[in-house]
């Protein structure tokens, strides 16, 4: 059964052709109530929580590079993972299905040079409570590098991890354990979550030593995946190295392939990188193709939050086979998307295929960062160049229509969302103090000028012009700070991300970059 909802009015029908009659309307201001189907809908307010789109959790290797001091290269910021360390409120979830889709237009003058700046904000949530969820049985297997690197402290961090992880999982729940070094072991094989006597001495027991076979740990991995599959069960591995690979088959491409192989299958993964030598690029991709997430832990002791939080809400998928729509209206080009390495576009638009999502930990933007990691946010933002000149007639207030398609992972049931976005302003009119549709959206434009103002300053330290770089950042530490002035109820994402932008200022500072230039680069010159 195939159910399609229409949400804020979304016109033009015959443009997907996908729609069938008899479909069941909803708008975004709908009070609290249950859908058709049955579903709880959402509070009424910011709260309902996040859906993560999985691929990079966050911007460890960003931070940990500012953190000794260093000048970031440009691929060590992902815009997935930075993104996913900003919880975005939107609006009440009240779809009444297990996902809710959410548009939203953004216009105002970019935060570096005033120049336009047009976005529009593809946000997710959902009104479900992760804690009351039913749950399938989950076989979780583990494949834990034990090698040499990982002696002392690393090991000592994960075993905590480990061990704390048992709390989570549930009556039903089994754990099979792969330890690899210079060849991979399984040490726990199907163990109920129930024998938390037997986990927690295998947990302690782990001791480090030799080289690295990633491929050997994770081919294991998934072979006890595959053989644990079934119907009425979830199955999932998590990769967890401090090193890159220096035994056995180290050929990142086969790697990668050997977890796609299996993603398509059926078996989801998720990669946690721990230290500063690991296989960053490496790991990333496997948690992007097997579904998943990818951790980077420049804190080791976040190591014990990441597996407490995996078993209890990112092990589980709340869709599958999900695509994501936008197509511009006539008044618009798409220049790109930003949140998501699953887009495939064009200057019409383009498509997000996620092979799953997954519900989000933090429940408000509000809520500290202090003494934890920050994920447990993110969003998908898409950046929008309005037509010049004489557009001939056409309807200039449609900004794009939106359509959510995705497998409901409780109900197996095939689901659909129409939005579309309106801008009552002309194409490229900027009012005084921006457009935003919301406070949501205007926090995704903070987060957007923040990305692009970090991209620029690394591209001109790589080109050799640090000045500029400094006179960048310099510019955008000036204008979030006065956001930040004029809220002063505070936003703690915003300020955290502020503090990275005063220590790449320190940073460049104490390498002789004083000579400030006065013009920086355009952000996003017209195309």
């Amino acid at each position: 059964m195939r159910r399609t909802l229409i949400i804020n009015g979304f016109r033009s029908l015959a443009l997907f052709g996908a729609l069938q009659a008899g479909v069941v309307a909803c708008s975004a201001d709908e009070s609290s109530g249950t859908s058709e189907g049955g579903s709880p809908t959402a509070p009424s307010g910011p709260g309902a929580v996040g859906v993560g789109v999985g691929g990079a959790q966050d911007s460890g290797r960003f931070r940990a590079v500012l953190a000794e001091g260093g000048l970031p290269a440009r691929d060590t910021l992902d815009d997935v993972g930075f993104f996913a360390e900003h919880k975005l409120d939107q609006p009440a979830a009240t779809c009444g299905e297990a996902v809710c889709l959410h548009g939203g237009l953004g216009v105002a003058g970019n935060l570096i040079t005033g120049s336009n700046c047009t976005l529009l904000s593809v946000g997710l949530n959902s009104p479900l409570d992760p804690a009351a969820l039913p749950q399938r049985p989950l076989d979780v297997v583990l494949a834990i590098d034990i090698s040499g690197s990982m002696r002392g402290a690393p090991l000592d961090y994960v075993k905590l991890g480990l061990r704390r992880m048992i709390g989570g999982l549930g009556a039903d729940d089994t754990v099979t354990l792969v330890t690899y070094e210079d060849r991979a072991e399984v040490v726990l094989d199907g163990v109920s979550a129930q024998d938390a006597e037997t986990l927690t001495s295998a947990f302690l027991g782990l001791s480090a030593g030799g080289g690295t076979n990633l491929y050997d740990g994770l081919y294991m991995a998934l072979e006890h995946a595959e053989a644990l599959k079934a119907p009425d069960r979830d199955v999932r591995v998590v990769f967890l190295s401090d090193g890159v690979a220096t035994e056995g088959l180290t050929s990142g491409n086969r790697i990668v392939a050997l977890a796609q192989a299996h993603a398509e299958q059926g078996v989801g993964i998720t990669t946690i990188g721990v230290g500063a030598d690991f296989d960053v690029d490496l790991m990333r991709r496997v948690g992007e193709v097997g579904a998943g997430n990818f951790y980077y832990l420049d804190d080791l002791a976040a190591v014990e939050e990441v597996f407490v939080e995996e078993v209890s809400v990112f092990l589980r998928p709340v869709a599958t086979d999900v695509q994501i729509d936008v197509v511009a209206g006539a008044a618009y080009r798409v220049r790109g998307a930003y949140g998501t390495n699953g887009w495939r576009g064009g200057l019409r638009g383009g498509e997000v295929k996620l092979p799953a999502l997954f519900l989000a930990g933090r429940r408000r933007a509000a809520s500290s960062v202090e003494g934890g990691r920050r994920g447990g946010g993110g969003g998908i933002l898409v950046e929008l160049m309005p037509e010049a000149g004489d557009l001939g007639g056409v309807d200039t207030r449609l900004v794009a229509h939106l359509v959510l398609k995705y497998t409901d992972a409780r109900t197996g049931e095939r689901v659909e969302q129409v939005v579309s976005v309106d801008n009552a302003l002309a194409p490229g009119e900027i009012p005084d103090g921006g457009h935003y549709a919301n406070a949501t959206v205007e926090k995704g434009f903070l987060m957007l000028n923040l990305l692009r103002g970090f991209e620029i300053a690394m591209d001109l330290v790589a080109d050799g012009d640090p000045g500029t770089a400094l006179s960048t950042l310099q510019v955008l530490s000036q204008s979030i700070g006065g956001w930040l002035a004029r809220h002063p109820d505070g936003e703690p994402d915003i300020e955290a991300d502020l503090v990275l932008v005063a220590q790449f200022i320190r940073n460049l500072q104490s390498r002789g970059a004083n000579t400030q230039v006065n013009t920086s680069p355009e952000p996003w010159p017209y195309d």
